[in-house]
């Protein structure tokens, strides 16, 4: 697969989407070749901010365990991936859309891409410069699941009930999302 093909998944459910589900990647080697080390960037950088910048990025930020806290947060975010998958498959289910699991895990794994590659914006010391990269972020993952599940289920574009089941598991998400900073900020 081509860089081209993957710019393509957020905004078109015929490109890279139909390979990748060519490829029947199994569930474990999803974890292991994408979640796993995509997973570990957040807290890596999260390490890196707060060990760095301290206060000056936000108050209270240079009290705080970071090492607890990031391996939790890697931990949480393994959890999650595992969560999602199902949870994707069961949302398509009620809607009455036919995904299988791999295809459930494969959405699981490929739309949190660009929320764990906007940590990266930690490399900048700059709490506004971090909100506006980690809000496109997560625009750009609701399409990723608004598209990855047409393309998966087979829907058509505009699709009321791919449209339905997306907003159902994005709620689901950003739940889980506002769980984990809320893990992070509390200890």
């Amino acid at each position: 697969m081509n860089v081209s093909s993957l710019l393509k998944l957020p905004f078109s459910s015929n490109g890279g989407w139909g390979e990748l589900q060519r490829r029947q990647l199994s569930i474990p080697m999803l974890a292991w070749f994408i979640v796993v080390p995509m997973s570990l960037l957040p807290p890596v950088m999260l390490y890196y901010a707060g060990t760095h910048y301290g206060d000056d990025f936000i108050a209270g930020f240079a009290g705080k365990e970071w090492r607890f806290i990031t391996t939790i947060l890697f931990l949480a975010e393994l959890l999650t991936f595992f969560v999602m998958g199902w949870l994707i498959h069961a949302v398509a289910e009620s809607h009455k859309l036919e995904v299988s699991y791999n295809n459930a895990y494969l959405l699981a794994a490929i739309a949190p891409l660009p929320l764990w590659l906007s940590s990266l914006a930690l490399l900048v010391p700059s709490v506004a410069f971090s909100v506006i990269v980690v809000l496109a972020a997560m625009a750009l993952s609701c399409t990723l699941v608004y598209q990855g599940l047409r393309s998966v289920c087979g829907r058509t574009q505009d699709d009321v009930l791919t449209m339905s089941a997306t907003y159902t598991i994005m709620a689901a998400s950003l739940l889980a999302w506002v769980l984990l900073l809320a893990m992070v900020w509390a200890y």
